[in-house]
């Protein structure tokens, strides 16, 4: 444990429930538009930034016009913000079993905790507010919008290692449950990365990428050390 000053984990799928809410409110806000994607393209882009997935969606629909990119774009994320806003409201928000105990168990070892996300700080701030998640659960939050570019770009990664004071990605764990997650790790550089099977992509999804271990959750995280 004295090799290790941080743990970034993801969010929705490695340390919240993820109900389905994040594709049901992409497929619904793309169809509106007139936009219809599949599960497995919306499984493609879990874990990125949640705006930079929908351009990628809307430059597809519009090839060309930057101008029409740029503003459908900004409607349909104002669109997914409210609806997922809505779905979190009625299906309330967890923690996955094991998250709370893991977070106390690190912290007990002198590692700080990191949380990264997709989704930015508008949507982020009441998700951990419902979960009752604050400065005495996380050393730090780190947002899509508080980056340049999302997963699997390793920013998300250096933002949470700058904002906590950690100097060497060779102190570093990365856990999540997506592709991406582990892409951004990997480009990172971390000593550790780790994904868990408690969210959106299988392990057969997740051995496809440079991996340190796959566990079944972050409950499982403190047996890595044992």
């Amino acid at each position: 444990m004295k090799d290790f000053d941080l743990v970034i984990l993801d969010m929705a799928g490695t340390t919240i429930v993820d109900a389905g809410q994040v594709p049901e409110t992409f497929s619904t806000v793309l169809g509106a538009y007139g936009i219809e994607v599949t599960q497995e393209a919306l499984r493609s882009v879990r874990g990125a930034s949640k705006r930079e997935a929908i351009r990628h969606f809307v430059e597809r629909k519009l090839p060309g016009d930057a101008k029409e990119i740029n503003i459908r774009t900004e409607q349909i994320f104002s669109a997914f913000r409210e609806h997922l806003a809505e779905k979190y409201t009625e299906g309330g928000v967890s923690s996955i079993p094991g998250a709370v105990e893991t977070f106390a168990w690190l912290r007990g070892q002198g590692i700080k905790i990191a949380l990264n996300t997709g989704f930015d700080r508008i949507i982020t701030t009441p998700l951990l507010q419902a979960i009752g998640w604050g400065k005495d659960t996380v050393d730090a939050v780190i947002c899509s919008d508080d980056v340049p570019q999302g997963r699997p770009a390793p920013y998300l990664i250096f933002r949470a290692m700058e904002t906590t004071g950690t100097i060497s990605v060779h102190r570093v764990a990365n856990v999540g449950d997506t592709v991406l997650d582990l892409q951004a790790g990997f480009h990172a550089g971390v000593r550790w990365n780790i994904g868990v099977l408690s969210g959106a992509h299988t392990k057969e999804h997740l051995e496809k990428v440079p991996y340190t271990y796959l566990i079944p959750s972050v409950a499982d995280i403190p047996d890595l050390w044992k």
